[in-house]
């Protein structure tokens, strides 16, 4: 512990860690609002082409599968190195429980909602807006909550192709075999999952 609290006395390291954590919420905002924009709009669009639902949730499901590494080093050839591939990865692990629980969610509304919105003269837009989103909002704010805690943590993997954020103090602290970087490095993104889980499930 007393060697945790040496490094983090450095002031070169306190400045880096202040870079980095502003980097891995720039990072991780990025993309769960790209997949936000994505996937709430996708679900909605599942619920009315419900033949389409099952082999587009088991797509998107396989990019979960996909190892974290893997995927990041699939994107080199394609986008290089940087803050582009470690995004689109990101954006892509980001789409599925928001995906699956937008969908989820706006088919759990009470068939009775519905037919109490159509009988007071609701088209299909207003009825989405003014009884279908609000009702399945929680649902998909769940969804939300958890790409983003997911994301912050995977964010760190961005240190390997050159993206920036607090993963690079934690592989600097592999590199040098020293205990105190890595969690110089590891304790901030806990910190910002749990910040964010917290607020995330205030709001829902």
């Amino acid at each position: 512990m007393n060697d945790l609290f040496a490094v983090l006395g450095d002031p070169a390291l306190q400045q880096n860690l202040l870079r980095q954590t502003g980097e891995h919420i720039t990072l991780s905002l990025a993309a769960v609002g790209l997949a936000i924009l994505a996937a709430v709009p996708l679900g909605i669009v599942l619920t009315r082409l419900e033949r389409f639902a099952e082999p587009v949730m088991a797509a998107v499901s396989v990019l979960q599968t996909l190892p974290s590494l893997a995927l990041l080093a699939f994107m080199i050839p394609l986008l290089g190195i940087g803050r582009t591939p470690a995004l689109v990865a990101l954006f892509l692990y980001a789409l599925l429980p928001i995906l699956r629980n937008t969908y989820t969610g706006l088919r759990e509304v009470p068939a009775n909602l519905r037919e109490a919105g159509r009988g007071m003269g609701m088209s299909n837009l207003q009825l989405l807006r003014m009884v279908e989103l609000p009702v399945a909002f929680p649902v998909i704010l769940t969804g939300i909550r958890t790409s983003a805690v997911m994301v912050i943590g995977w964010a760190t993997l961005a240190a390997f192709v050159g993206g920036g954020g607090l993963g690079d103090t934690i592989l600097t602290g592999f590199a040098m075999v020293s205990t105190p970087h890595i969690l110089a490095g590891g304790i901030p993104v806990t910190l910002l999952a749990l910040l964010t889980d917290f607020l995330l499930g205030r709001l829902e």
